[in-house]
């Protein structure tokens, strides 16, 4: 399941490096929680997720990087790099670094446009929105938010370059 990183279906030695649309890892999160069927699967799976999820440097941990809205503490550095905004996380609870997980699936690895106009589907379509305390899903909009609004600060900032 999942790709080889945001963005990113494979690469090596004869083979081609595919690079997926938005949308496209959206689809790819909705098949694979499509495999599940009952929740506490899907729960176990967005844990594996977060456990797998491509740390933060301790050195990003601080109050500036913190996102506000979450009742757990998330950590979120982005790095501009070749015209891509690349997002690395944490965060002090199992669930919420594997919502982050997710998120940073979907948008990592691409242009500041490209996220900022971005319509994200997969929450409602995998029932997310659905099975999460409401606290938590204001979590899950904050980071999408606070993503969004980092992808609208480098799309300006380009502009007036």
């Amino acid at each position: 399941m999942g790709g080889a990183g945001p963005g990113i279906v494979g690469a090596g030695p004869g083979r081609k490096l595919i690079i997926m649309t938005i949308q496209e890892q959206q689809d790819e999160i909705i098949a694979d929680f499509e495999l599940f069927g009952e929740w506490m699967d899907k729960y176990e799976y967005i844990i594996q997720l977060g456990k797998e999820l491509p740390l933060i440097e301790e050195r990003y941990k601080t109050d500036e990087n913190l996102i506000r809205g979450c009742q757990s503490r998330v950590w979120l550095h982005v790095e501009y790099r070749d015209g891509k905004l690349l997002f690395t996380a944490d965060s002090d609870a199992v669930i919420t670094k594997g919502l982050i997980s997710l998120v940073i699936k979907v948008l990592s690895g691409h242009t500041p446009k490209e996220i900022a106009e971005a319509e994200i589907t997969f929450i409602d379509a995998i029932g997310l929105s659905s099975h999460l305390s409401p606290t938590r899903s204001n979590g899950l909009l904050s980071m999408v938010k606070q993503i969004k609004l980092y992808a609208l600060a480098y799309q300006a900032k380009s502009i007036q370059q």
